[in-house]
């Protein structure tokens, strides 16, 4: 806008105006039409977005260039993004994304430390992916990048121990997401929306991550990696006759290749209303997700009318009527939202929140009742306007970005949509009216026939919502989707809660053995964050621990009980107690074997149940101070093989803590185990592993002292 123009005119009409009433008799009363006031100004005609525009070339080896320019600052991008559909990767679900990832570890000249030096040194990016290539840097330095990115584009080596590096890491994520309600509800959801036999629908495992080879990711690479199967997007400070010269001086040599086109059955919804149930011993919360597939291509004329009504319903705006039912009407969480949107292969509605297992299907109730009003009543003129000026602010913020306009021409030309699809966009956005949003709900949402993800603890949660499932039968899953046959599994006459206890003390030694232990040391190593800790425990009986955590020689954390006093000590904070809910915590893991007084314990045995393929008892504990935890025992060998705890996490909110015990050693006549994971406590598993482990050997008391 022209500011200094604009206050010229304004200045002219206050001339006029003053000039004007000297004109006026000054005995002759004015009347001034001042109703204008309490009426809401009309909104004005909406206007064609100037986008800005872009130029494409098709190089003689079928790469399709596109080039963005945007002088504002000196600064240029390349990008390569794959054409082709997602494929099926069976199997070996994982294996894209892995080549992806080598791809900038390492090249038949450069190794990955200088590949990263490179780079670097002239403050550049560059990211690889199974789905392509980006890189970008000050415009002075593009060649240097090119010259860098073609190598890693023509060259890649798959280095064997980058390979087994990232393969190393990903097991680790993949450990993390078993004790991740979100990401048990994500998969859940992509399981049973899209079946495992569709990209959408497969899900990496250990098992799929595991049988992956350094072949797998060069076969993807040499296929699809072709330049007829890629666009090259430049964008930023550039000419279009430089960008047509790099685009043939770096990219024309590169051969072309024939690309397999995949196809997949089209997924479709439930025919009524199913529920999905993922257990989580011990979670205090419940993951609810209301889904299910929905065919709407990139350019159908409904595409912008659906956005709107998402945006309504809870597409973003805090205004969305699922937020001000779930949050502020009944205050069920702290956020309910939906989304839904255009997809080439599926698009999927969901509408997702994280609530307490005791409202899971009161919030269910209300979810079905707002996406089941969108379909029957018209929605008011003021929700509507408020949703299209949220939708128009956001479509301009994300103008301000020039790989917006670059994410523009990829999609015009991958979904054939006309030119001005995007500079058009606010006029289609403003000529959304009320029967539109009506219409496309009807449509689109289906709460009479979807899929009901709930993420929560069993016991808590799942007999409730047998109410929301159209044959009366919940279906259960696993943490990566895979579904569970949940066989009844009576508990044999004559076992209780307390003859499970009396079993894996007798496996761990017998009571007598058991009782003669009087101290024990356990030196363990973990890793946090990359860099291995020291973990000690040591423990005398009756009641006297001290643990403590360092890493390069200083200590993190020191945890003491001596019988009258407790310490926990971390990062210079130290609080000593002698009574309260911490002094009793302590007191409790000081003891040995804790198990050889949980007749002072409320125990019940709440029933079998499969642990990672384990079949195990399920005990509640309960003490005295009324802190209960779940604690699971291997039917065959009587072994406790996981505990679950419910502990204060960052901000007072309560987390699900996991412990998984295994490795059962004999030392000093007694069975202990040797590795410990323990899951929700961190962002990572973090798993200890003993070193060096001895029973009644010599401690000294002055290690118990709490100053």
């Amino acid at each position: 806008m022209n500011y200094k123009l604009l206050l010229t005119i304004l200045l002219v009409s206050v001339l006029s105006v003053q000039c004007s009433k000297k004109t006026v008799p000054m005995a002759e009363e004015i009347t001034v039409d001042q109703s204008w006031r309490s009426q809401i100004p009309q909104p004005g005609e909406a206007r064609s977005v100037e986008l800005g525009d872009y130029q494409s070339i098709d190089l003689a080896n079928g790469l399709k260039v596109i080039v963005v320019e945007n002088h504002k600052l000196p600064r240029v991008s390349y990008q390569i993004a794959l054409k082709n559909d997602p494929i099926i990767e069976g199997d070996k679900a994982g294996y894209v994304s892995m080549a992806g990832s080598l791809m900038s570890t390492g090249t038949e000249s450069k190794s990955k430390a200088e590949i990263d030096k490179a780079i670097d040194f002239i403050g550049a990016n560059l990211n690889t992916s199974g789905s392509g290539i980006f890189a970008s840097s000050l415009t002075k330095h593009q060649d240097k990048l090119l010259s860098l990115m073609t190598d890693v584009l023509y060259n890649p080596s798959f280095p064997e121990e980058e390979f087994q590096k990232l393969k190393t890491q990903t097991l680790s994520g993949l450990t993390a997401a078993k004790a991740d309600p979100n990401t048990i509800a994500s998969n859940v959801a992509s399981v049973v929306n899209y079946g495992m036999d569709h990209p959408y629908g497969e899900i990496q495992t250990e098992t799929t991550t595991n049988a992956i080879t350094i072949d797998d990711c060069k076969k993807y690479y040499k296929r699809y990696f072709v330049p007829n199967n890629a666009y090259l997007v430049i964008v930023g400070d550039i000419s279009l006759n430089d960008a047509k010269a790099k685009a043939n001086q770096y990219f024309g040599s590169w051969k072309k290749g024939a690309t397999p086109s995949p196809t997949y059955n089209n997924p479709v919804p439930p025919e009524g209303n199913s529920v999905r149930f993922a257990n989580k011993d011990g979670a205090v919360q419940a993951v609810i997700r209301v889904t299910h597939p929905v065919e709407l291509k990139p350019g159908s004329e409904d595409v912008v009318k659906v956005s709107v009504m998402n945006s309504i319903l809870g597409g973003g705006v805090f205004l969305g009527r699922l937020m001000q039912n779930l949050r502020e009407d009944k205050g069920y969480t702290y956020g309910a939202r939906s989304s839904l949107s255009s997809d080439p292969l599926v698009a999927t509605f969901n509408a997702s929140a994280s609530v307490r297992n005791e409202v899971a299907d009161s919030s269910i109730t209300e979810f079905l009742y707002e996406i089941e009003r969108m379909t029957t009543e018209p929605v008011s003129s003021k929700d509507l306007q408020l949703a299209k000026n949220s939708m128009a602010g956001s479509f301009a913020r994300a103008l301000e970005s020039p790989q917006t306009l670059a994410r523009f021409a990829i999609n015009t030309f991958r979904y054939d949509l006309p030119k001005d699809y995007y500079a058009t966009y606010l006029s289609r956005l403003d000529a959304v009216t009320e029967a539109d949003v009506q219409m496309v709900a009807k449509k689109y949402l289906r709460p009479e026939a979807t899929n009901i993800v709930v993420v929560g603890s069993k016991d808590d949660a799942a007999e409730r919502l047998i109410q929301f499932d159209a044959d009366g039968e919940i279906d259960f899953y696993g943490p990566f989707g895979n579904k569970l046959e949940m066989k009844e599994n009576p508990i044999p006459e004559g076992i209780t809660a307390e003859t499970v206890i009396n079993d894996y003390l007798e496996a761990i030694g017998g009571e007598q053995q058991l009782r003669s232990v009087k101290t024990v040391k356990n030196e363990m190593k973990m890793s946090i964050m990359g860099q291995e800790a020291q973990v000690t425990l040591v423990q005398k009986a009756p009641t006297m621990l001290s643990l403590s955590i360092s890493m390069s020689g200083m200590t993190l954390q020191e945890q003491k009980f001596n019988g009258e006093k407790a310490l926990n000590a971390a990062m210079g904070n130290k609080q000593v107690f002698t009574e309260g809910a911490e002094f009793e915590a302590l007191k409790a893991q000081a003891e040995i074997f804790p198990q050889l007084n949980y007749g002072n314990n409320d125990l019940e045995l709440l029933g079998i149940e499969d642990i990672e393929g384990v079949t195990a008892y399920k005990i509640n504990v309960t003490p005295p101070s009324g802190t209960s935890q779940v604690d699971f025992y291997d039917i065959t060998t009587n072994l406790l093989i996981r505990t679950v705890s419910t502990q204060a996490g960052p901000g007072g909110q309560e987390i699900t803590v996991i412990s998984d015990i295994s490795d059962y050693k004999e030392v000093g006549g007694v069975m202990i185990p040797h590795k410990i994971t323990i899951s929700g406590a961190a962002p990572q598993p973090m798993t200890m592993e003993s070193v060096n482990l001895s029973v009644n050997g010599p401690v000294d008391d002055s290690i118990f002292i709490i100053e």
